[in-house]
């Protein structure tokens, strides 16, 4: 017995169906070569999508940080192209998006009340990835969604040495972000 206070079970990330809703269209998960969507309930509901993607991507571990930058200066060598040292280091946070500017390191693709898709296109593979806002009945979720497509063997190379990083990662980042009350 706890004295009649109990602690509210902590919210869990979990992978979940990739949403049809999404602005990369509900088909993109099939034509993709990888794809995974994680999901968690919001306690911010009224938080702006941007305000969602850095309130789980803006806070890195720098141990996290350097690898992307070793990532990136490895990736760079096979013409895929990677974001700037600064742009992971110190991401430029701004009060307002468009589409067509870049959020962190990435160009954003699409944006709506409920969702912010950014990614970048090589020529090995191009990304996207999803922050989207979605009612489950009472409760408002964030589903996080990547979809890769791949145009040749090195990007096929290339996601199977970082995919089961990209999934370890994704989930840690959005766990921290809702121990931390960012979410």
């Amino acid at each position: 017995m706890d004295g009649g206070t109990s602690r509210p079970a902590s919210p869990v990330v979990r992978p979940c169906i990739f949403p049809s809703t999404t602005l990369l269209g509900s088909h993109a998960a099939e034509r993709a070569y990888f794809h995974d969507a994680y999901s968690v309930v919001l306690r911010r509901p009224e938080a702006s999508v941007a305000d969602l993607f850095f309130a789980v991507f803006g806070h890195r571990p720098a141990w996290m940080k350097y690898m992307m930058i070793a990532r990136n200066k490895a990736a760079s060598l096979y013409g895929i192209g990677a974001p700037s040292v600064a742009e992971i280091l110190h991401p430029e946070i701004k009060p307002s998006y468009r589409v067509g500017e870049k959020i962190g390191a990435w160009p954003i693709f699409g944006l709506t009340d409920t969702e912010l898709v950014a990614g970048r296109d090589n020529r090995h593979l191009d990304f996207r990835l999803s922050i989207l806002k979605a009612t489950d009945g009472p409760a408002t979720q964030l589903v996080v969604s990547t979809v890769c497509f791949v145009h040749n063997r090195y990007g096929a190379l290339y996601l199977s040495i970082i995919v089961p990083f990209h999934k370890w990662g994704v989930q840690r980042l959005m766990s921290n972000a809702v121990r931390a009350g960012r979410l």
